[in-house]
């Protein structure tokens, strides 16, 4: 986008010293009545600076360096905010100043709420870039939202969203709707295109911090995002956008770091708008609860992401994509490559499709599916390695591991999958099996290893498990065993080109499983 050359340092020289030639799409706050130094209300000024530069076709709304207090920005289109090094804008912690309620979206529900505290809807051609930082001061948000007890009488706020959402479309689990108090997210443009938010520093944040909604042609970049030790603070949520890309960010936060959604439950699938073209890279993670999550909102689908060289270094877990019976939706085409993963309190892998604990049901629209997810290169020192957890109705299909190598406290479990393979995967375990599946079809385990054999359980555990292809097996010394096999489902299971010298049993076959292990080519040591 042409006004994105705001960042040129010989155009930014220019226009500090006023240079003709791009006087007139500059607005500088100040001069609409913005005080520097926090002393009054910038949000009318604020106002009249983006107005005048609406008026004028499109401009830069400048902040030069000091601290401005504010309440909510509305970006209208051909609008850049540049906030230069050394300014700081601090947004209103007085609920009241992010008032008249707009259109939003809360955890994948469409509501009346109210207004974020950067905000555009149905725009094109904005940008928030800089180096400088944007505080949200958030504590107020947040301990309204945990000191708010059932039954105790409802503010003004909450009857003022009571009247505006009487007739919205419930998810399954509506507490966070009926409780009437949704915290706006930070930045939230909606239905809007080209959307560039570059260089600057943000913390503190009510809720998710940068939550573009139904958008196309993302660009985040260079972002840095501090909310400590605060409650459901997601870093960056793209939800039901089209071609994002999010690049060099340094986050740390109270929830997910990034986060790809879709929509909750019917409201979800009524607006039935994916997201999809999602590339993520070059990016650290520090604390939240995941890495890069997907889900669980996940309605409309979530599709074509491409997640790479990333650093992931405190996280509650890595990668995790979650969804539950009810929410319906397709997550698919998942790429993710060249991970580091340090310090992992959980899981460095989650696909979990009983995020919340539900009975089986037949198949319907309200089925989840997980299918053609692939991850590769990926090195961690992990709690777990691997969770993957599908429904008894709809398994997790066609999923590959490739080059792996983790140290972790237990390693891989899978449950009700179809089409799972690990090739050269390595995982060093305190406690089990590096690799345990029930209930778990077409399964390939190629040079799958460890290097501290657990002297009780077997290198690879399988429970109820059909249609097995292992191979290139050459276990560590003073492995006990390599394979076990047990339940009375367990079938068709083939292997080939192994060598099992160095274990004191290559292969432990329950009493259970009826059916004998076909030997495709020679193996040694069984």
């Amino acid at each position: 986008m042409k006004c994105y050359i705001i960042k040129s340092l010989v155009f930014v020289t220019a226009i500090c010293f006023g240079c003709a030639a791009h006087a007139q799409s500059f607005y500088n706050v100040i001069k609409y009545g913005a005080k520097n130094d926090s002393s009054k209300l910038a949000t009318t000024a604020i106002k009249n600076a983006i107005d005048a530069a609406s008026k004028a076709g499109g401009g830069t709304v400048y902040f030069p360096a000091g601290k401005y207090l504010t309440g909510s920005i509305h970006l209208k289109s051909n609008i850049t905010i540049f906030i230069d090094a050394g300014a700081e804008i601090h947004f209103s912690d007085n609920f009241d100043d992010y008032l008249p309620m707009v259109k939003s979206r809360y955890e994948g529900v469409d509501v009346t709420s109210f207004s974020p505290p950067f905000y555009a809807y149905k725009v094109e051609n904005i940008s928030i870039i800089g180096r400088g930082l944007i505080d949200g001061h958030g504590k107020k948000w947040w301990d309204f939202v945990e000191g708010y007890k059932e039954g105790q009488p409802r503010s003004k706020w909450q009857t003022t969203f009571d009247a505006l959402n009487k007739d919205i479309l419930l998810p399954d689990d509506a507490k966070q709707m009926k409780r009437g108090f949704l915290r706006p997210p930070f930045i939230q443009p909606m239905f809007c295109k080209n959307i560039i938010i570059d260089g600057i520093t943000i913390r503190n944040s009510p809720f998710w911090t940068i939550n573009p909604e139904f958008c196309e042609n993302i660009k985040i970049h260079d972002v840095t995002i501090n909310n400590p030790h605060s409650p459901n603070t997601d870093g960056i949520n793209p939800e039901s956008c089209k071609n994002v890309h999010i690049s060099d960010c340094h986050i740390s936060v109270g929830d997910d770091c990034i986060t790809i959604k879709s929509g909750k439950d019917a409201p979800g699938r009524k607006m039935a708008i994916p997201a999809e073209n999602y590339t993520i890279t070059n990016c650290t993670m520090l604390s939240g609860h995941g890495g890069v999550v997907i889900g669980s909102e996940m309605s409309g689908d979530v599709r074509k992401i491409a997640i790479s060289n990333c650093v992931f270094d405190g996280t509650d877990r890595g990668i995790r994509i979650k969804t539950a019976r009810g929410r319906g939706g397709v997550v698919e085409d998942i790429r993710v490559n060249n991970i580091i993963m340090k310090n992992i309190g959980q899981q460095a892998i989650v696909l979990d499709m009983q995020y919340a604990k539900t009975n089986p049901e037949p198949v319907s629209e309200r089925t989840p599916r997980f299918r053609n997810l692939h991850f590769s290169n990926i090195t961690g020192q992990v709690n777990q390695a691997g969770y993957l957890n599908g429904l008894e109705e709809m398994p997790i299909e066609n999923i590959t591991f490739s080059d792996i190598n983790m140290d972790a406290k237990t390693g891989f479990s899978i449950g009700y999958a179809n089409r799972i393979e690990f090739h050269n995967v390595e995982v060093n375990t305190e406690i089990g099996a590096a690799l345990s599946a029930a209930n778990v079809h077409n399964l390939t385990i190629d040079n799958v290893k460890t290097y501290t054999p657990i002297a009780k359980s077997a290198v690879i555990d399988l429970k109820n498990v059909s249609d097995v292809f292992l191979y290139n097996a050459f276990p560590t010394a003073g492995t006990n065993t390599y394979l076990r096999l047990s339940g009375d489902k367990t079938k068709n299971i083939s292997i080939g080109n192994n060598n099992f010298n160095n274990a004191k049993n290559g292969i432990v076959k329950e009493q259970e499983v009826a059916e004998n292990v076909r030997v495709i080519s020679g193996d040694k040591g069984q």
